[in-house]
């Protein structure tokens, strides 16, 4: 709700003004961003910078070649490489700045007869969990909740989850809370410092998505640039090293496009591997599930399908919904006592004025204050001390002096 001057209410705000994460929000917290979202532009830059030079190539071919059949062949080189690098950019967008699934955190900690069915069978009487494993409820000393609890999922599986200090809540199951964004985040995958926001269980097809035609697009520009390669080299007399040294640009985008390859490459393939055994990668560094049965797997053809055929589910958060300010704690002004002893302090005039409600403060000093002698006073201080110096020094007239002792006397 809105005042006539298009300013929110007093004491009202939207929920993403008062988000305790670190997330930055734009376009009225309509998009999420992580707190280093600085990298996105870095990530925009080296993913655009090849592709600008593959374009240039590419109407730089078209345009000074007599040759029909490399224009045939460069105008469909130049739309893929638009169509591409535009779908790139967009699942780039769309992974970091959406809402991963972030969980909404408590504003206080779970009590007995909560929602929380952990919280109701946690209790001081339980001898079951080690001290070390309690946590202590700061709004009722005397409960005692379990730092752990088992629950089960799909498949008849348990799994233990864990209280969250910060958030103030048992995290769902496949959750975990982010440090650098502060949240608790919903299949909780990794975070990403490429994208500047965590993947987790709303990003995740998207972030697929963006490293995967990613991988494509280094392998596509490698291609091509080998191709112009090969295709000068009939005007270079047949060799492949004249070749190269006649195409500079062409040979930085071959050594560029194949370390990024090797890097996103590995990291498709990897995340393949997650997305065919239904891991995170949070899940496969912690809790090894080649060891033991994975209680998530359900076979390759539905982990997959889990992944992009699945309805997008819907965020726990209404970051523009309005919610009410905390009121602060009001100041302590001394109560009644101290009001009387300032109003001891004032004169008649400051009296009178205080009761007609007019302001009366000549130099903003009290009248039993005012017309004292300060240089005065001060003078006296300094003879005071001056006499409290000497009276120490001078000797004691009741001490009696003790008489010089001769040799061989004995007391």
């Amino acid at each position: 709700m809105l005042t006539t001057m298009g300013e929110p209410e007093p004491g009202r705000r939207r929920l993403y003004q008062v988000w305790k994460g670190s997330n930055k929000f734009l376009c009225g917290g309509r998009l999420i961003f992580g707190p280093d979202a600085g990298s996105l532009f870095l990530s925009t830059v080296l993913i655009a910078s090849p592709l600008v030079g593959l374009c240039f190539q590419c109407v730089t071919k078209l345009n000074y070649s007599g040759s029909s059949e490399k224009q045939a062949l460069g105008m469909p080189a130049l739309v893929a490489t638009i169509l591409l690098g535009l779908a790139d950019l967009a699942f780039l967008f769309l992974t970091s700045s959406r809402d991963p699934g972030i969980v909404p955190r408590n504003a206080r900690s779970p009590e007995r007869g909560d929602d929380d069915p952990a919280a109701a069978a946690a209790t001081e009487d339980d001898v079951a969990t080690p001290s070390t494993e309690w946590v202590m409820s700061a709004a009722n000393p005397h409960l005692r909740l379990p730092r752990t609890r088992d629950v089960a999922v799909a498949g008849g599986h348990v799994v233990r989850v864990k209280y969250c200090d910060t958030c103030l809540l048992y995290r769902p199951p496949r959750a975990s809370h982010c440090s650098i964004c502060n949240n608790c985040v919903q299949k909780f995958d990794h975070h990403c410092p490429w994208v500047g926001q965590c993947i987790g269980l709303r990003n995740y097809r998207f972030f697929f998505l963006f490293i995967s035609t990613s991988t494509f697009l280094c392998l596509y520009v490698f291609v091509l640039s080998w191709l112009n390669i090969a295709a000068q080299r009939g005007s270079h007399g047949g060799s492949l090293l004249r070749s190269m040294t006649g195409e500079p640009l062409s040979l930085v985008l071959i050594v560029y496009t194949f370390v990024s390859a090797w890097f996103v490459g590995g990291l498709t393939v990897f995340h393949t591997y997650l997305m065919s055994t239904n891991q995170t990668t949070y899940e496969n560094f912690r809790y090894r599930y080649d060891k033991k049965e994975n209680p998530y797997d359900r076979g390759v053809p539905a982990n997959i399908s889990e992944v992009f055929c699945t309805g997008m589910p819907p965020s726990m958060n209404r970051f523009r919904a309005w919610v009410e300010l905390p009121e602060p704690p009001e100041a302590f002004d001394g109560g009644p006592l101290a009001s009387r002893n300032k109003i001891d302090l004032l004169g008649p005039d400051e009296k009178a004025d205080l009761e007609m409600g007019r302001h009366h403060h000549p130099g903003g000093v009290p009248a039993i204050l005012q017309g004292l002698h300060y240089a005065e006073m001060e003078k006296n201080s300094a003879s005071v001390h001056v006499k409290d110096r000497q009276s120490a020094e001078a000797p004691d007239p009741f001490m009696i002096p003790e008489a010089p002792r001769h040799d061989g006397e004995v007391e």
